[in-house]
C-alpha cells in the first residue's frame, strides 16, 4: 500500500536493469515499433540524458513540478522480445538508481513492463499494452494512499535520438487522467 506522499508501486520509469553489457547495440536505423510489438523497445536502445519533471504531490490538486536530470542506459533481450535499463535519477529529495524490465508475450503481442527502485523493493504487478500509431500505452490498477487508481504509462515522439514518457494516474477509472511525471529522453551515445 503506498501513502499520498510516497510514490505508488509503478511511480517510476520504465523498468531500469543491471548494467548494460560492454556491447550495448547501436540504436536501430528506424524508431517505428514493429506492428506485432517485437522490438517496440529497439528505440531506447543506446545512453540516453533524461530531464525529468514530477509533481510534488499526486491527485491532490498540487501544480508544483520538481525538475532535475538523469540518465539511462538500455539495452533489448531475447531477441527484441525483452528490453532492459538502468537509471539514475538525480532527485533533488536524493539520487538513486531504479531499473525497467520489459517482456513481450509472444502469444499476444502485448508487453509488460516492471519498474524497480529501493523504494519500493517487491516485485508489483505490470503495466501492460503496446504500441499504435508510434504511441505505446501501458496500464495497471494499484492504488494510491489506500484508494483504488489507474496508472498509464504513455511513449510518444519517438525519434532516433528522442522519446519522451510520461506517467498519469486516474482516481475515476480512466474518466480523467492527471499526468504526474515526465521524462524528456535525449540521446546521449
Amino acid at each position: 500500500m503506498t501513502t499520498p506522499d510516497a510514490p505508488p508501486r509503478h511511480a517510476g520509469l520504465p523498468m531500469r536493469g543491471a548494467a548494460a553489457p560492454s556491447t550495448t547495440p547501436a540504436a536501430p536505423a528506424t524508431a517505428a515499433p514493429a506492428p506485432d510489438g517485437l522490438h517496440a523497445f529497439a528505440f531506447q536502445t543506446g545512453t540516453w540524458r533524461v530531464r525529468h519533471r514530477k509533481l510534488k504531490s499526486r491527485l491532490t490538486g498540487c501544480t508544483e513540478w520538481v525538475e532535475f536530470g538523469g540518465t539511462c542506459t538500455a539495452w533489448e533481450l531475447q531477441g527484441g522480445n525483452a528490453n532492459v535499463d538502468d537509471n539514475l535519477l538525480d532527485d533533488p529529495a536524493g539520487p538513486y538508481r531504479a531499473c525497467t524490465f520489459r517482456q513481450r508475450d509472444p502469444a499476444t503481442g502485448l508487453w509488460s513492463i516492471w519498474w524497480f527502485d529501493p523504494r519500493h523493493p517487491t516485485l508489483e504487478p505490470p503495466v501492460r499494452g503496446g504500441f499504435r500509431d508510434g504511441v505505446g500505452t501501458f496500464l495497471a490498477d494499484d492504488e494510491l494512499g489506500g484508494r483504488p487508481i489507474t496508472v498509464r504509462f504513455t511513449w510518444s515522439g519517438i525519434t532516433r535520438d528522442a522519446a519522451r514518457w510520461e506517467q498519469a494516474f486516474s482516481p475515476d477509472g480512466g474518466r480523467s487522467w492527471e499526468t504526474n511525471w515526465v521524462m524528456t529522453f535525449t540521446r546521449a551515445a
